[in-house]
């Protein structure tokens, strides 16, 4: 028995260095990560990588032209844009990663359910779902945060209710693949309990389908936060967000191009990235749907 667990620990760990070998591999996926990892680490230590106050007004600067004192410029109230598209940044990281970690832990325990157990709670579950999957997401989260309010929190909690759906039929999916599988049914035949199935053995080989759906599902949720604050549903002025600039920008588009820019710029590189790195880990953790 020790042998074989052993034996089976080796297996398990050359195979995670194959795959770690093959993720580096791909240049895209790892420049992707590089990027990602460079917005992640500007999020965290925001305060500490912002030459300026991001809501502090600088009358004598209004408009300025990018320079060696404010490398992106200013905005219409002096404002750096530097410092402001860091604390931008801190804000769509922020509801990237809270609105999935929210999709997961209601989605996960529901697709479990509707796969695992089939019958009157698939029927219910996917009925739910497929009635929201009806609205368009943004929509949907543009509609949820009209009626809980305009604010950041309001905004993760619009965007993690609308990625629900899509967690939910991707652990629907690997569930119903799954509980066919033979040491699933070995399990279920020596006497494992529903938890024990579900938990020990079909859960953790579901977690490559679910790791890619979470970089699938953090540019959505940057791009919907964006969104929303551009709308005034999410980030309030003063405060610093990467839609709260585009929004601003707009009577600006000639004099100040600086001001759309970068911001702009922020978002596309924020979601490329983590598009590319979860091209890149779909391609290693889900062969069946990798790209040639």
């Amino acid at each position: 028995m020790t042998t074989a667990l052993s034996l089976t620990t080796v297996r398990s760990r050359a195979a995670g260095s194959a795959k770690l070998r093959a993720l580096r591999k791909n240049r895209l996926a790892m420049t992707g990560g590089v990027i990602a990892g460079v917005f992640v680490l500007a999020a965290l230590f925001a305060p500490l990588i912002a030459p300026f106050d991001p809501a502090q007004p600088d009358f004598g600067n209004v408009l300025a032209a990018p320079d060696w004192s404010h490398w992106l410029g200013t905005d219409d109230l002096g404002r750096d844009q530097l410092s402001r598209v860091v604390f931008g940044a801190r804000a769509s990281m922020q509801v990237g990663v809270l609105a999935v970690i929210l999709a997961f832990v209601v989605g996960v325990p529901l697709g479990l359910l509707a796969g695992y157990y089939g019958k009157l709670a698939d029927s219910v579950v996917s009925r739910v779902t497929d009635t929201m999957l009806a609205f368009p997401f943004l929509v949907l989260a543009v509609g949820l945060a009209a009626v809980l309010g305009p604010s950041l929190t309001n905004a993760t909690i619009a965007i993690g209710i609308s990625q629900i759906p899509a967690v939910i039929r991707i652990t629907r999916a690997e569930t119903l693949r799954l509980k066919h599988v033979d040491y699933v049914v070995a399990a279920v035949a020596n006497g494992g309990g529903d938890g024990t199935v579900l938990f020990r053995h079909i859960l953790p080989n579901a977690t490559s389908a679910l790791v890619v759906q979470a970089t699938v599902g953090i540019p959505a949720a940057i791009i919907g936060e964006a969104l929303l604050s551009f709308l005034g549903l999410g980030v309030q002025p003063p405060d610093p967000s990467l839609g709260v600039m585009l929004s601003s920008a707009q009577s600006f588009l000639a004099p100040a191009p600086w001001m759309a820019v970068f911001p702009g710029l922020a978002v596309v590189a924020a979601t490329l990235a983590f598009n590319l790195l979860g091209d890149g880990l779909r391609d290693v953790l889900d062969p069946r749907g990798a790209t040639r």
